[in-house]
């Protein structure tokens, strides 16, 4: 339940925090004409993507089993796919958002009504449509029978929304680049569980083979059916006799992925930042010995400039309600 807590609190925050600075934007700057075709905007979206999740669930139930499990692994593959994007995107540009979606807001009211519908439905319906299919995928994924998964992901979409009316008001202030960097990794471990998971349904499916290989059986050890073993699955969609094409996906994301993601922003970039002050320095040195002191000191100046840039674009997310 915790897992698909977690989904909800992490994608409904992100959506809510769209949704507040496009209201705040046109607040401050005294646009409250446009808060309906936002509103409007906003509904449909939610509306796409509500309908989306009810033709996931209710759409699949008339399939074959080898069907419904072939296409539930495609999907859980998918939303593994999206969700990893989606970390890393907000990771890299939550500090830029703010930004970003004034300016659409901007060429949107020269455009019309029309144009604020379509920005405020493109900017919280990518947020939903993802949100619909990674829980769709995980609550399959941790179903033990009970409403537990689904309202794990409901308490933390209504949490999300809360959250986001506080920032709104002013009232709730948090650092939201540690925050998205801890649910970020969080994240990223619920979605090697999906994924695994899904690898599962692909083999259950005869698409992937391997099925009778099992990489080990620890059930007596952690019973699915005892307290700990529902916590596991539900936290991190544990399973206690994984195959061993499983086990080897589930690696082969989880490790890569999670320490990609929790490396500074600026790995990597170190080293061309000092290149280009060395070949700075050289081309001040060469300057000075032609008499120009001050174009070598211009060239110092503009080797702390890039580095000051490349740390202004490396430097940790901020997040967009600021």
């Amino acid at each position: 339940m915790f897992g698909n807590y977690l989904i909800g609190l992490r994608e409904g925050l992100e959506a809510s925090l769209v949704v507040c600075i496009l209201i705040a934007y046109l607040v401050k700057t005294g646009r409250r004409d446009a808060l309906r075709p936002i509103w409007i905007g906003i509904g449909i979206a939610i509306a796409v993507a509500l309908g989306f999740g009810f033709a996931l669930e209710f759409g699949s139930q008339e399939l074959t089993f080898e069907a419904q499990e072939a296409l539930g692994g495609s999907l859980s593959v998918l939303a593994v796919g999206l969700v990893t994007w989606m970390v890393f995107w907000m990771r890299r540009t939550a500090r830029h958002l703010k930004k970003e979606l004034g300016a659409k807001l901007d060429a949107a009211l020269q455009l019309g009504t029309g144009a604020l519908v379509a920005t405020a439905f493109l900017a919280v319906g990518r947020e939903g449509l993802e949100t619909a299919l990674f829980v769709w995928a995980s609550v399959r994924a941790s179903s033990d029978g009970t409403p537990g998964p689904l309202v794990g992901v409901l308490l933390g979409i209504a949490s999300a929304v809360v959250l986001g009316w506080l920032f709104y008001r002013g009232a709730l202030k948090i650092n939201l680049a540690k925050f998205f960097t801890w649910t970020g990794g969080m994240l990223v471990v619920v979605a090697a569980g999906v994924l695994a998971y899904g690898v599962h349904d692909l083999q259950e499916a005869r698409f992937l083979g391997g099925l009778s290989s099992q990489a080990f059986d620890i059930s007596s050890a952690i019973p699915p059916s005892s307290w700990y073993g529902t916590l596991l699955k539900g936290v991190f969609n544990f399973q206690p006799d994984p195959t061993v094409l499983q086990v080897v996906v589930w690696c082969l994301y989880l490790v890569p992925t999670l320490a990609l993601f929790l490396a500074p922003v600026g790995f990597g970039r170190s080293v061309g930042v000092k290149e280009q002050k060395a070949a700075d320095e050289q081309a001040g040195k060469a300057d000075s010995g032609s008499g120009g002191t001050r174009d070598g000191d211009g060239a110092v100046v503009d080797g702390e400039r890039v580095r000051d840039s490349a740390r202004g674009t490396g430097g940790p997310a901020v997040g967009g309600a600021e």
